[in-house]
């Protein structure tokens, strides 16, 4: 089996990853959705980065604190009363009680809905979303396909993935 991540196509792989992702978020259009990024953790800031370049949607983010029980919660707190257009939440891989999240996340499900009328990005990793699909399936329904952000490291850190 071929791999793509080691294909010359990988950087309009991964270009093509923030194209789709930006594109999401701006068909949301005012109203919720879910959306599935995955990649390494060291490389999220430089990917919201280089989102923001993509796209002009008012992109906020939150760092979902280790101790956390719900999702719910902190994204309620960090948004206040002026909403993004979009909402990027990172973190969850270093949540201690993550399948409570989890499971918190898919039981009131539909207050994300209710409460928030633009897309929230939550950035996963292959063990989360392992865990979405056994204890959240209805909410990974809503996500759809993960976004992923594969690419090898030499090519992310020479900065040479979106340069061609």
């Amino acid at each position: 089996m071929i791999s793509l991540i080691n294909s010359p196509d990988s950087t309009t792989n991964y270009t093509a990853a923030i194209t789709r992702l930006a594109r999401a978020i701006m068909m949301a259009d005012g109203e919720f959705s879910l959306l599935l990024a995955s990649c390494d953790v060291k490389r999220q800031q430089q990917i919201v980065s280089w989102l923001e370049e993509f796209s002009s949607a008012d992109i906020r983010e939150v760092l979902i604190p280790p101790c956390a029980k719900t999702l719910y919660t902190p994204l309620i707190d960090a948004i206040g009363t002026t909403f993004p257009e979009a909402l990027i939440v990172k973190g969850l891989e270093s949540v201690v009680e993550i399948n409570q999240l989890i499971i918190s996340t898919n039981l009131m499900r539909d207050e994300f809905r209710k409460q928030f009328p633009f897309p929230v990005v939550l950035w996963v990793n292959d063990e989360i979303v392992r865990k979405l699909v056994w204890l959240a399936p209805d909410l990974k329904d809503w996500a759809g396909s993960t976004i992923r952000f594969d690419v090898p490291n030499d090519e992310f850190l020479n900065g040479t993935a979106l340069s061609a």
